[in-house]
Parts: structure tokens; sequence; C-alpha cells
């Protein structure tokens, strides 16, 4: 089971009542109207890494942006419907197939983008393996409402779904490999995407209408689960990302001996990441974190917690068997990303990445 409202976790799963509502994302936190646009980018410069037959590395992600107005303008579906067919087969949730796609979103699509010219920092998001990107609009929603462009990459072959324009459905081949240096693999073929995007968004002929909004000196990246190992790796081989967050990922390429100076943040789950817990990747890198650092750990969270899944699952009458609710894990999660970019791309103090808060008495320092 790859991801998707089930994770890596044994569940109970009683049957839905038949006439639940369709589950819904919670509200952005911020004060611009948020609107989202899909693009489809191909890299005739590589081949596929996974389909070494497929000649160019093509690439799905979507845009969320403080938007104009919403007039005449829908709200953006969460995931297509034979994505959604996927997913589900895929986690094995006795709920109809097309669930996922009638999940209530606050993004509307193709609104019209707004902002100073080159005046909104940039967040990169890269989902967990067997993960679509869609997995993280909770976090990409607010990071928009508050003023950012943010572009989530649903990475080719590692999802259970990826839809493309001319009606195509890629599968998650990435998911089956047994590789010794497959994490090592992921996350180098996650840095080269992520350039790759960076490339088509600030170059001299961007594909998105509103790229010239975006800051190319202010750009930031987070991650969860493979994603945020990701975010070092990206770091280290691209300048332009100035800032990084790894949520709950075990970091399987290490940093180089040179180190890395720029603001990075750890987040994630006790049983993972605490002192002694069973993943020993962020020690070791740690001390190869030479700038602004921290390394928050959130009890009861768990791997799944920093994504929408338990947001879903919750709605869906779905027991992860989580202590932590979906809804505050999400407010954590959009509180501390958030914080983090304001004050690393755009230089707002924020005295919540200093020390514990009576807030948010679930998250301690570490490191």
């Amino acid at each position: 089971m790859a991801l998707t409202l089930a994770g890596l976790l044994t569940l109970t799963v009683p049957t839905p009542p038949a006439a639940a509502a369709a589950p819904r994302l919670p509200a952005p936190t911020g004060s611009h109207t948020v609107g989202v646009t899909s693009l489809h980018l191909k890299d005739a410069s590589r081949s596929d890494p996974w389909v070494p037959a497929t000649k160019s590395r093509e690439l799905m992600i979507s845009l969320w942006y403080p938007a104009a107005g919403t007039r005449g303008r829908h709200q953006a579906p969460y995931v297509t419907p034979k994505e959604s067919e996927l997913l589900i087969k895929d986690a094995e949730l006795p709920v109809p197939p097309d669930t996922l796609s009638k999940v209530r979103t606050n993004a509307f699509t193709d609104a019209v983008p707004t902002g100073r010219r080159h005046g909104l920092p940039l967040v990169v998001l890269s989902p967990g393996l067997g993960s679509p990107r869609s997995s993280l609009t909770s976090l990409a929603e607010d990071l928009a409402s508050r003023g950012n462009v943010v572009v989530g990459i649903d990475h080719t072959y590692e999802s259970v779904a990826t839809a493309f324009p001319d009606g195509r459905v890629t599968t998650c081949v990435a998911c089956g490999n047994k590789d010794r240096d497959f994490g090592e693999q992921v996350v180098r073929s996650r840095a080269a995407d992520v350039s790759f995007v960076l490339d088509q968004l600030t170059g001299a002929k961007p594909k998105w209408r509103g790229a010239a909004l975006i800051d190319r000196s202010r750009i930031g990246m987070a991650g969860q689960s493979v994603g945020g190992a990701s975010s070092i790796a990206a770091m280290v081989r691209d300048k332009r990302i100035r800032a990084g967050v790894n949520l709950d990922g075990t970091t399987f390429a290490p940093i180089p001996e040179r180190g890395l100076a720029r603001p990075f943040l750890f987040m994630g789950s006790p049983t993972m990441h605490s002192p002694g817990g069973r993943d020993g990747s962020w020690g070791r890198d740690w001390k190869q974190l030479t700038g602004w650092k921290r390394w928050l750990v959130v009890t009861g969270a768990e791997h799944a917690s920093f994504t929408d899944v338990p947001l879903l699952a919750e709605q869906l009458g779905i027991d992860l068997g989580f202590a932590l609710t979906g809804a505050r894990s999400a407010e954590i999660t959009r509180t501390y990303v958030a914080a983090f970019f304001a004050r690393h791309l755009t230089g707002r103090p924020q005295p919540l990445l200093d020390k514990p808060s009576a807030h948010y008495p679930e998250v301690t320092f570490g490191g």
C-alpha cells in the first residue's frame, strides 16, 4: 500500500454512512483568495528514470497563487475521477471509486493571478513516494493565501496515479523498485525534476502566465517523506533554493562534507525522529547543516500527519488510530511551515520558531 488514505498503516476501516457529505479541506488562513492551475511540462534533455524507453521526462504540476477574483471560476477538483479510482483501489478503501474527486478544495481553477511584479516568493512542494501532488493541497492552499506562489510536482511514475491532459494516467513504477540505492535514486531524480520546473517557471520563456509575479531570489522547498528528503538533495544541486523543509522524511542521500549553509527545518513524528527514534538520518545530517536550523518533533503525529491523509480519512469514517486529529496536525503543519518561509523568504521575524509555544504544546525542539 503506497500511500494515499492509508499510508503504511494497518487501519480500522468501518463502512462510512451512505449519505456522508463530500470531504472538504480546511479554509486557508491567509488574506488572499487562492487560484490554481495545472501545467504539463516536458524535459526533452533526459529520458525518464523509471521508464527509460520514454525519451523525455514528463511532469504534471499544479500552481497555487493569490488570485484577483473568482467570478466565473469553479472550485478546483482535488484529483480526477480516474486518479481517485486508482488511489482508492491501491489503499483498498470501502468507498466509491470517485470519492477523492469530490473532495471540496478552496482554490479556484484558472483564476487571474495577482500581486506585485517579481513580488511573490515561490515554494516548491514534493509529496511522498506513491503520493500525488494533491496530497499536500491543504498546505499549498494555505501558503498561497499568505502571499506565496506554490508549485506542487507529480513526480511521474512515483505516484499511484498521475493524469495527463491527453487522457493518459501513469502509475507508480518506482514503487516496486528493490535496488539497494533506491532512496538515493529517487532524491537525485526529484532534484533534477525540481531544477527543471524552476527553469520552466523562472526562465526567459516561462510556461505560466503569472510567472512575472515570482521573485526569483526568494525560492523555498518543502516535502513530506521522500519529498522532504528531496528538499535537501534539491538544495545541494540548485543554489536558487534558499530554504528547505523536510516533513518526516528519511534523508537517504547524505549532505556533502562541505555542508549546507542555507536555512533548513526538520519537522517530524516522534516514532521516527525523536532522539532515539527509528530513523538516525536526521542526526547524521544535523551536523552538516551549518546555517539556521531547527528540529521539531510533533507529539501524537504519525508519518502521514503532515499530509491531507488524516483530514480526509476522518471525514470518510476511517480510523487511522492517530493520537493527533487531522485538523490539529494540519494547523500545526501549516503554521510552522508558513512561519519558516515567512522568516527565510521575506525576512519577517517569527518568534514561534525560537522557542516552544503554549499554543502548540505538541511541538518540541530537538537537535
